[in-house]
Order: C-alpha cells, then sequence, then structure tokens
C-alpha cells in the first residue's frame, strides 16, 4: 500500500485537523510514514495567516516539489489555508504540485490522492462553508498526554485585519455529541489535558443551539474520566458571559487560565480594526474574571503597528497593559494581508517603527512577568512533567498556568523517576521572566 508523508503547519487548530485527516488515511489503508524520502504521498496542510506563516508554507511546498522531481514521491498535495487563498497561483508556478484541496474540500483527501496517483492533477477550492471534518478518530502526533480540541470552525467577526473568514468561512460548531466521543476516545488514549482551541471558543453553540453552550459543553467534558485538565484558548473579550466564568470556578478540572485576543487598547485603534470592544469594556470584563476567579491567569495577544496607530495611540496601549497586569502577553506587529480592509487603510506605519513600539511592549511586559513570576515564590504548583533535561538534572513542566509552546516552564527538581504526562505537586522556589524553578512536593 501507498505510504503517506504529512506535514502539518501553522495553529494548533491546523494541527487538529491533520490529526483527523491521519486517521482517515489509515481508515483507506494508506500507510503513514515519517520520512520524507520514503513516501510515495506528501501531503501538506498549510497556513497563510501572517506573513510569516505564508513564507512558511511556500518554502515548505518547495522543498517537498524537489522530492516529487527527483525522489520517490508520485503524488505532492497542497491543502488548507494558503491553497485555499492561492489555489491558481500553487498550480501555475509550482508545477511539481499534482493536488490543491481548500478548507472547504479536506473530506476530499482520500479520493484525491487516488486521482492524483492516476495522472490527474486536481483542484477543488469551491465552498469554504462545507467539507468539515466530523470525524472522531484521530493519529495522536507530538506529546501524547495533551490534545487540542477543535470546537468549531470559521468567523463571522471579520476584523478588518483578517484574512481567516475569507478562507475559513462562517461560524459553524461541531455537534456536542460527536466532541464529547472524540474527548472520550482522546482521554481512552492517554490525553490528560484536554485543550479547546477554534476561531472563537466562546461563541460555541450559537448556530447550532441558538445560544451560547461552551459553559455546557464544558461540564460535560468534565465528567470524562481520565482528563486532569481541561484549558480554553481564544475566547473574544466581547462574548465572556456569566455562565461560563461560574463553570469555570466550580469546576475543578478546568483550568484557571483564559486567552482573550484584544489586539489593542486605544479606542480609536479598536475601531479601525472592527473590534467590539473599547479599553472600558476590556477593563471591566478583566476585572469580572478576576473578582470571581483571583487565582486566574490571563494570556492576551496586541498588534502594535496598525494602520493609523499613533504614537499617542501607542502610549494609551503600553499604559493598558502596565495597568492590567497580564500574566502572560503576545505582541505581532501588523502583517498586511491583501484583500482585507486593513490592507487598502492609508496612515500605514514604517516596519522599523512597528517592531520598536513592539520591543517597548515586551520590555515592559517581561517586567510584569517578573513580577507575577516572583509572587508565585513559596507557593505550591500542580505541574504536569513535558520531558527531562539530563545535562541539568532536572524535569520540564507546565504549570496550570501555562499552555503548551506560549507559555513558560517550571524546572523541577526531584530525586523520583518521572514520566512526560505525570502530574505533580511543586513548591516554587525561584521565578525569572518567563520560567519557574521548583522542587516537588
Amino acid at each position: 500500500m501507498d505510504s503517506v508523508y504529512f506535514i502539518s503547519l501553522g495553529c494548533d487548530k491546523n494541527l487538529a485537523d491533520s490529526e483527523k485527516l491521519l486517521w482517515q488515511l489509515q481508515q483507506s489503508g494508506y500507510t503513514i510514514t515519517d520520512d520524507e524520502e520514503a513516501a510515495d504521498v506528501i501531503v501538506i496542510n498549510t497556513c497563510c495567516f501572517i506573513h510569516d506563516a505564508k513564507e512558511e508554507s511556500i518554502q515548505t511546498i518547495l522543498d517537498m516539489g524537489r522530492l516529487r522531481l527527483h525522489g520517490r514521491c508520485r503524488a505532492l498535495i497542497v491543502m488548507g489555508c494558503l491553497a485555499q487563498r492561492y489555489r491558481d497561483e500553487i498550480l501555475t508556478e509550482i508545477p511539481e504540485v499534482d493536488g490543491v484541496l481548500g478548507t472547504g474540500s479536506m473530506t476530499a483527501l482520500t479520493d484525491t490522492i487516488r486521482r492524483c496517483l492516476d495522472g490527474e492533477t486536481v483542484q477543488d477550492c469551491a465552498d469554504i462553508n462545507r467539507g468539515d471534518l466530523q470525524e472522531t478518530g484521530r493519529v495522536r502526533t507530538g506529546i501524547g498526554y495533551y490534545s487540542y480540541l477543535k470546537i468549531a470552525e470559521g468567523c463571522d467577526k471579520r476584523c478588518s485585519y483578517c484574512i481567516i473568514p475569507y478562507i475559513k468561512g462562517h461560524y459553524r460548531s461541531y455537534p456536542m455529541e460527536s466532541l464529547i466521543e472524540e474527548a472520550r476516545k482522546m482521554a481512552e488514549g492517554g490525553t490528560r489535558e484536554l485543550i479547546l482551541v477554534a476561531q472563537e471558543t466562546t461563541l460555541y453553540g450559537t448556530d447550532l443551539y441558538g445560544r451560547r453552550m461552551l459553559h455546557e459543553l464544558l461540564r460535560r467534558l468534565c465528567r470524562i474520566d481520565g482528563l486532569d485538565w481541561i484549558r480554553i484558548l481564544y475566547c473574544y473579550p466581547e462574548e465572556i458571559y456569566d455562565e461560563l466564568i461560574e463553570v469555570m470556578a466550580q469546576e475543578e478540572k478546568i483550568c484557571h487560565y483564559l486567552d482573550l485576543p484584544i489586539q489593542h487598547a486605544d479606542d480609536r485603534v479598536l475601531r479601525r480594526m472592527g473590534r467590539r470592544t473599547s479599553r472600558a469594556d476590556l477593563e471591566e470584563i478583566v476585572g469580572r474574571l478576576r473578582s470571581r476567579i483571583p487565582d486566574i491567569t490571563l494570556r492576551t495577544t496586541l498588534i502594535t503597528g496598525f494602520p493609523g496607530e499613533t504614537e499617542e495611540a501607542h502610549e494609551q496601549l503600553m499604559e493598558f497593559v502596565e495597568k492590567m497586569r497580564f500574566e502572560h502577553l503576545g505582541v505581532f506587529t501588523y502583517s498586511e494581508e491583501e484583500g482585507t480592509p486593513a490592507a487598502a487603510m492609508p496612515d500605514q506605519v514604517p516596519e522599523e517603527v512597528k517592531e520598536q513600539r513592539r520591543e517597548q511592549l515586551m520590555l515592559l511586559q517581561q517586567d510584569i512577568s517578573l513580577e507575577k513570576g516572583r509572587s508565585r515564590v513559596g507557593t505550591e504548583q500542580m505541574c504536569i512533567v513535558e520531558g527531562y533535561l539530563p545535562e541539568d538534572g532536572v524535569y520540564v513542566c507546565r504549570t496550570e498556568g501555562d499552555a503548551p509552546d506560549v507559555d513558560g516552564m517550571l524546572f523541577l527538581e526531584t530525586d523520583r523517576e518521572l514520566m512526560s504526562g505525570d502530574m505533580i505537586r511543586a513548591l516554587v522556589t525561584d521565578a525569572g521572566a518567563y520560567d519557574l524553578k521548583g522542587v516537588a512536593l
């Protein structure tokens, strides 16, 4: 049987799709290989959210194209976001590509592979609102004890800088029963930490059930044996609602952690971005969360250098960050995406100014993060083990307040022999700007 080498680029939502596609391929009889040189078929699930992601996707296609020309590979298939956005250009400019599948055509992968191996050139990018991956089967990749559960597809917000609605379609929640079954299978397969993702998780259920149902989904997920932590990412601040806050406060399995992508805090910039909050709204929402869940960890992301962002607007943002004191914060420079309203706006900010403002924000956050870390010295924290550093003799762990890949680590000293995925209580003994040190209890 033909072997497939699969590359997943971009975000954790892409990874969740890729794991379902790998299961689909196995069910169809294909062998999955981790050696590109030995593959009959190479599939690339691409990303194009910002410029850097687009460049990575293009370079990967070119690299795999050389194997299509000179190696064993008999079919090269490009799918996902970049394929949807640049379907004609990919086939025209990279003739090594045999098949292009858009974001609404992922369920056609196995059929496309068959057709490409038969000598056809396939392009299927017709409808971005069809073909959602409903399968509950997954092939686990990477670290096995945490998994991403994608609960919805698409977005209706249409922020002026964002290409996602144009390539992913309308907001579409996955049925709750299928999500519960998928999560149950992941728990049976060893998942201890379940991470909920979507373009926006907070609106879950509005299209299927007529109201926000994330809190109900969370309650049902908490009843699944084997899950210890349930983490929620990508919650738009204006959609935070009381039932969600209450279920987070009441259910022990739900991490006291929330990702709130606010993007800016100057009211004029927020309006130009098409955001639906003001600075006053943001301060009220953060205050409400911290009042009801005092130990909550809040992560946010910001965009600096958006068109029309003045020095005064930047200072407003700095002041807001200083006041709000987020536990975790990331800053992106504005990426001009063709086809979005923001790309056509006047007063584009020079790249060097964007970078300068980003650096100022990150230096400010570094001080805040150091203060937050030092406040945890002497506290007990439940941790999940990620690995071991033999040269330092410490285990690499994460606390409840740290999501994989984006937040800090706790470096743990212990004489015990631990395995990745073990959960252990630690006493925090020291803190840097982003990471902690501790000893096992």
